[in-house]
C-alpha cells in the first residue's frame, strides 16, 4: 500500500488544476478558474446537481481549489469541507472569504473522518477517494457519517478508460513491458502515487453497503484529449496523440469508456 505521506506531498505541491487554470489568488482568479473548470467539465454540473443539496448538512471530501464547494454553498448546502492538504484548505478558505461564503473547513483524512456517526444528510466527493491508500476504508467512512436515507455523489476513476489504455501504450507497450497491468499503470503514472481505478463490478463491491442509484462513465474532454492535462503528462507524446486521436471512433464505439466513473448513492434505511 502506498505511503499516505507521498500522496499528501504530491497534492500539497499543487491542488488539482492549480498549475493549469489558476493564475493568481484574487477573487477574479478564482472566478476564472471555476469558469474554465465547468466549461471543460460540464459533467460536474450535470452529475453534481448542486441544487439538490439545498438545506442539507453536507460534507465534501477533498475540496481542492474549492470550486465545487462554492457551488454547494451558493445552492444552499450547510457545509463542512475536508482535505488532506493544508494547501487545498487554504485555497478554499481564501475563496470563501473573497466570495462571502461560509463553511467549516478543516484538514482531515478521508480514511478517519473526525465526525460522529450519522452526522450528514449528504456527502460529495469529486475525484478524491481513489487516491486514498485504503479506498474501501474511506468509502466505509462515508457510509458511517451519512444519515439513513442520505445522499452521496462520488466520482472515482474507471479502469477500462481511454486514458488508461493511452497510458498503457505509453508506459507499457512502448517501453517493451506489455504485461504491465492497468492497475500498475494508474498507480505509477496517473496523478499521485498509488492512484486506483475500478471496473463497474469492482465499484459495486466498493459501494455494496449503499443503494446504488446510478453509475456511468461517459467520455469527457480528458478522454478525447481536447484540453491540457496534469503536471505528469505534457510533451511530445501528448502533442502527437492529440493529432492522431480518432475521436469519432471513440464517440461511436466506446461511449462508456470515460475516465470518470459517476456514482450516485443512497444510504439504505
Amino acid at each position: 500500500m502506498i505511503d499516505k505521506v507521498r500522496v499528501k506531498d504530491f497534492w500539497n505541491e499543487a491542488s488539482c488544476g492549480e498549475d493549469l487554470y489558476l493564475k493568481g489568488f484574487d477573487k477574479q482568479d478564482y472566478i476564472n478558474h471555476s469558469s474554465v473548470r465547468y466549461q471543460l467539465e460540464p459533467e460536474i454540473l450535470s452529475f453534481g446537481q448542486f441544487k439538490s443539496f439545498e438545506g442539507k448538512k453536507t460534507l465534501e471530501i477533498g475540496v481542492g481549489l474549492g470550486s465545487d464547494h462554492q457551488k454547494l454553498a451558493e445552492n444552499g448546502a450547510v457545509l463542512t469541507g475536508i482535505d488532506l492538504t493544508p494547501r487545498a484548505i487554504n485555497h478554499t478558505k481564501r475563496r470563501f472569504e473573497l466570495m462571502g461564503l461560509n463553511s467549516d473547513l478543516q484538514i482531515a483524512d478521508a480514511e478517519n473522518l473526525p465526525f460522529e456517526d450519522n452526522s450528514f444528510d449528504a456527502v460529495y466527493s469529486w475525484g478524491v477517494l481513489h487516491h486514498s491508500p485504503d479506498t474501501q476504508k474511506a468509502i466505509n467512512e462515508v457510509y458511517r457519517v451519512l444519515r439513513s436515507g442520505g445522499l452521496a455523489k462520488i466520482m472515482i476513476y474507471n479502469k477500462y478508460s481511454l486514458i488508461g489504455y493511452m497510458l498503457w501504450v505509453r508506459y507499457a507497450l512502448l517501453k517493451f513491458k506489455p504485461f504491465k497491468s492497468l492497475n500498475a499503470i494508474y498507480s505509477d503514472h496517473l496523478e499521485s502515487p498509488g492512484t486506483k481505478a475500478y471496473t463497474y463490478d469492482e465499484a459495486k463491491i466498493l459501494f455494496s453497503k449503499f443503494q446504488i442509484d446510478s453509475i456511468d462513465s461517459p467520455l469527457t474532454h480528458a478522454d478525447l484529449l481536447n484540453s491540457e492535462v496534469g503536471q505528469k503528462h505534457r510533451g511530445g507524446y501528448l502533442s502527437i496523440a492529440k493529432k492522431i486521436w480518432p475521436r469519432w471512433f471513440f464517440k461511436a464505439f466506446m461511449k462508456k469508456n470515460g475516465l470518470f466513473l459517476f456514482v450516485t448513492l443512497t444510504k439504505k434505511s
